[in-house]
């Protein structure tokens, strides 16, 4: 069996389990909360998961994120930060015990993210480019989704912005293809990319369109 038929059965597997339970008339939590985030609305409020990988704290593309929530908690939106760099995050191990889907060996500030990002609507990945990838502490956090992965694979929009020193387009596009990949994977809906070229040293940004366009787009999100 490969990996996608196995994830494919896992979740079919998780699903008849929460069906027998619905017969039973006790729905488990976990289900329960990520049938709340399928079904909630595309517009009215929101919950909104900000992740963010820029080891610096008035980091550009921290810039970003900040602006986006200034314009997202303005709309009225309930949004939670998780600066990964900043925090506690082990790498995932590959030792299997979560299944996918349970309790994870480490006792890290993932906790933090497991808890919002399950019932999040709108998940927001801020990065710099660094050495044309994604943050190497963003990642580690993207790594360990695998663990509630039987819980996200349901509707969720989510937002990609990323900064990066150089100017050339294709610099940027495999951080896009991942994000894109990411989000088919999931079941996932694009709701905006802000990719800022020719920012490097802190505050680069500041100045530029790109903290206007996270701020709308976190008001109209």
């Amino acid at each position: 069996m490969n990996r996608r038929d196995f994830i494919r059965t896992s979740l079919a597997a998780a699903a008849t389990a929460a069906g027998s339970a619905l017969m039973r008339g006790a729905l488990p939590a976990a289900a329960a909360t990520a049938g709340r985030a399928a079904s909630a609305p595309s517009g009215g409020k929101q919950k909104i998961l900000v992740l963010t990988g820029s080891p610096r704290r008035e980091g550009n593309s921290n810039t970003l994120a900040s602006q986006f929530i200034r314009g997202a908690q303005e709309a009225g939106h309930e949004v939670a930060r998780f600066d990964a760099a900043l925090k506690k995050v082990n790498p995932c191990s590959a030792c299997g015990r979560c299944g996918m889907n349970g309790p994870c060996v480490f006792n890290d500030d993932f906790s933090f993210v497991r808890e919002h990002l399950v019932p999040a609507n709108v998940v927001v990945f801020a990065t710099p480019m660094y050495y044309f990838g994604i943050s190497a502490q963003l990642k580690a956090v993207i790594d360990r989704f695998y663990a509630v992965n039987g819980e996200i694979h349901v509707p969720k929009r989510a937002v990609l912005m990323m900064t990066y020193a150089n100017s050339a387009a294709s610099e940027a596009q495999p951080i896009i293809s991942h994000y894109e990949l990411l989000l088919s994977y999931l079941g996932w809906r694009d709701a905006g990319q802000i990719i800022v070229p020719g920012v490097w040293p802190v505050g680069a940004i500041n100045g530029t369109r790109y903290p206007d366009r996270a701020y709308q787009l976190g008001k109209s999100i």
